[in-house]
């Protein structure tokens, strides 16, 4: 069964959340969201799918999936202003399970430096990719109570390999990666908090398709990682209940080369 799609059988959800169950994905509608979406429709949650600017998107996924028997729904909300993401979860869809789930995927990505970076680019980043997965924890953890939980966090492989390219966005997912430890300990022991990290995996911004090419095999195991593998990675993280604190790396042994760049300039021009 294509990973993502509703047809075939539905896996069992772990016993772990309890049967229904309801996740929350950031940045849910499309890219590596909307796939974390569609599959977790696929196993039998409600998604609540939450988007800022691509709402046509997120309204299309919502009808998307309940077309194909399954059940979501839309809650749109800034991640950059902390007041949206301190009252995100009261305007999640009443009426639905709980919410167990929630996978921070949502993320800026833009290109600075250490010499060029303004305060602006950083501020928005940072916002974005790293004050917001901590409020929006908070908040899940509140709502939890005693119920079991678990947070997914979106990293990316230069945390385990970093380089100085896209030097705000890099500081703002290496400190979710320490964030991620950090809510571990915090919320143990009936929340999960873990991470996973992908290398190059879709084509971004104004990379060419033959850079992404390149770049995307350019590693040990000569092999790129795929959208499906972060979705195996996320249903592993969910059926495991003893594993929490760890960020999973997806890069085809790319952080062993020791890049002083980022992938899309190691590989030429075009990023």
């Amino acid at each position: 069964m294509p990973v993502g799609t509703l047809a075939g059988k539905r896996s069992p959800m772990t016993p772990e959340f309890g049967i229904p169950a309801s996740a929350l994905v950031t940045g849910g509608a499309k890219r590596i969201g909307g796939a974390l979406s569609r599959a977790l429709a696929a196993e039998g949650w409600h998604v609540h799918i939450h988007c800022n600017e691509s709402v046509a998107a997120a309204e299309a996924l919502v009808a998307e999936i309940g077309s194909s028997g399954g059940s979501a729904s839309l809650v749109r909300a800034d991640l950059a202003d902390a007041e949206a993401c301190r009252t995100l979860f009261d305007r999640l869809e009443p009426g639905k399970p709980p919410v167990s789930l929630l996978i921070n995927n949502a993320s800026l990505f833009r290109y600075d430096t250490q010499a060029d970076f303004s305060t602006a680019q950083w501020d928005e980043q940072i916002d974005v990719n790293l004050r917001a997965p901590a409020l929006l924890t908070q908040q899940f953890a509140a709502q939890c109570g005693e119920r079991n939980g678990l947070v997914i966090n979106l990293l990316d492989a230069k945390v385990a390999a970093p380089n100085p390219d896209f030097y705000s966005y890099s500081v703002s997912k290496l400190g979710l990666a320490g964030l991620t430890e950090l809510q571990a300990r915090a919320l143990a022991p009936n929340i999960r908090v873990n991470g996973i990290a992908p290398s190059v995996t879709l084509v971004s911004g104004p990379q060419t398709r033959e850079n992404f090419d390149r770049a995307h095999v350019y590693n040990p195991l000569r092999r790129g990682v795929l959208v499906e593998h972060v979705v195996m990675t996320m249903q592993y993280l969910i059926a495991l209940p003893t594993i929490t604190g760890q960020v999973i790396v997806l890069d085809s042994g790319q952080r062993m080369l020791g890049m002083p760049r980022d992938v899309a300039f190691m590989v030429g021009e075009g990023a």
